[in-house]
C-alpha cells in the first residue's frame, strides 16, 4: 500500500484510550456554499490497519468524524466498525475499503472508542492510500 502523508490520519499511533486520529484531512470546499460528497463517484480507497497488537480492551469502535470546522464537535459521524480484542491483531485491516458515502464537510478525522480496560499495546495506521491490499 502506498500511503501519502497529507492524507494520513493516523501513522502508527498508540491507541491506549478513546481519542480522535492525530492528523485531520481538509477537504478544502470547492466554493462557498458548495456541497459534495467525497464518497460518491470513483472509489476512494481507504486503509485502517493494527500495527501492533491490542491487549486488555474488550472492543475499539472506529468512526470517520466530520466537522464545517477544524474545532470538531463534530457534525456528523460516519461509524466503519466495532471490533473485538480477537480482532485487533497486527496485520487486521478493517473490513471497509473505501471512502463511504455521505462524507460532505470542510474537515474528516477518525475516532477511536475503547470499550473496556486501556489497552497498554495497540497502534493504528490509517489514511487513504493508492489501493487497499486483497492478501489473497
Amino acid at each position: 500500500m502506498i500511503f501519502d502523508n497529507t492524507n494520513l490520519f493516523s501513522d502508527a499511533q498508540a491507541v491506549t484510550a478513546t481519542a480522535a486520529s492525530t492528523n485531520v484531512i481538509s477537504l478544502n470546499p470547492i466554493a462557498t456554499g458548495v456541497v459534495r460528497d467525497i464518497g460518491k463517484g470513483v472509489k476512494i480507497p481507504l486503509l485502517v490497519q493494527v500495527v501492533e497488537t491490542f491487549n486488555n480492551l474488550t472492543s475499539l469502535k472506529i468512526d470517520i468524524e466530520l466537522d464545517t470546522t477544524e474545532t470538531f464537535t463534530p457534525d456528523k459521524t460516519v461509524t466503519l466498525g466495532t471490533f473485538l480484542l480477537a480482532e485487533l491483531v497486527a496485520g487486521f485491516m478493517i473490513p471497509w475499503d473505501n471512502i463511504p458515502k455521505g462524507i460532505n464537510m470542510n474537515f474528516m478525522r477518525l475516532k477511536y472508542t475503547v470499550t473496556g480496560t486501556a489497552p497498554t499495546t495497540g497502534k493504528i495506521t490509517a489514511g487513504i492510500v493508492a489501493a487497499v491490499p486483497s492478501n489473497g
